[in-house]
């Protein structure tokens, strides 16, 4: 690794300079990343620090959560499109929700071509009710990106953030769904995002059953806590992982350009 990215891994705020790592070939490095609608943990806009973290870790796919596009709060911008122009890299965005005069939504951010993109509605009974009376619907970005080693499907998310996980069983079962005819398939299929579920809950239970791994437990060093930035006290920030491919290391980030912290995935594609 070259001197100027150390120092430029270096220079972001609370970001651990432990989480430099040579990547071996045939990787994909995968950031999973709640970016809380482009504000940094004291409210300031985000999205240059943002870009900054993928630029400096090599991420060549990133899933962001909490994403905006031309709402009030955001100033009336682009997220996506800003975050493409700071990184270089190619935005999708699934919106699941018209929001403050824009949408809101989950994106991907892809080094490598986009091939097609769909986002599906995680319908629920009864509906996810929220302050005021309103409702928010969730939803899964399906991406399929054209890597150096062959297709991969991205599934990203970001699950309901009840104290009962009624709705997140009901959303992870949409996803199982759909992610198990893309395996069926014999496809390369990744699944992550927030799922605000911790790792002995049901919802977490229900992907291990049906045989999707977490890539966490198999090279992360420690519990991976992810909320609050400050001092996490909750992992739900997930990377999973179907037949294909295999997490060689993993890292959460100390920063605070976000109210969560950011996890860099290093994934060998082992077909």
């Amino acid at each position: 690794m070259s001197s100027k990215l150390l120092a430029l891994l270096c220079a972001i705020p609370l970001l651990s300079c432990s989480s430099v790592r040579p990547a071996p070939e045939e990787i994909v490095n995968v950031l999973v990343y709640n970016i809380h609608a482009g504000k940094d943990a004291k409210g300031a806009g985000n999205l240059p620090r943002v870009a900054e973290i993928v630029r400096a870790t090599g991420a060549e796919v990133a899933l962001l959560q909490e994403v905006d596009i031309n709402t009030r709060r955001s100033g009336r911008v682009d997220q996506p499109s800003v975050l493409s122009e700071l990184t270089g890299m190619r935005p999708v965005f699934g919106k699941t929700l018209d929001y403050d005069g824009g949408q809101y939504g989950i994106a991907v951010l892809s080094r490598w071509p986009v091939e097609h993109d769909t986002v599906f509605s995680l319908r629920v009974t009864p509906r996810q009710e929220r302050a005021g009376g309103s409702y928010e619907p969730r939803g899964v970005l399906h991406v399929l990106i054209a890597t150096p080693y062959g297709p991969l499907h991205i599934l990203n998310t970001h699950l309901d953030p009840s104290a009962d996980d009624r709705f997140r069983r009901q959303e992870a079962a949409t996803i199982l769904r759909l992610a198990d005819q893309l395996r069926s398939s014999g496809e390369t299929v990744f699944i992550g995002g927030d799922l605000n579920a911790n790792p002995d809950s049901r919802v977490l239970e229900m992907f291990i059953d049906a045989g999707w791994n977490d890539a966490w437990d198999g090279c992360g060093e420690g519990e991976g806590k992810t909320f609050p930035y400050d001092t996490p006290v909750k992992r739900i920030d997930y990377l999973l992982l179907g037949p294909g491919a295999t997490c060689v290391w993993a890292e959460v980030l100390a920063t605070d350009a976000s109210d969560h912290r950011p996890i860099i995935f290093h994934i060998r594609m082992d077909r």
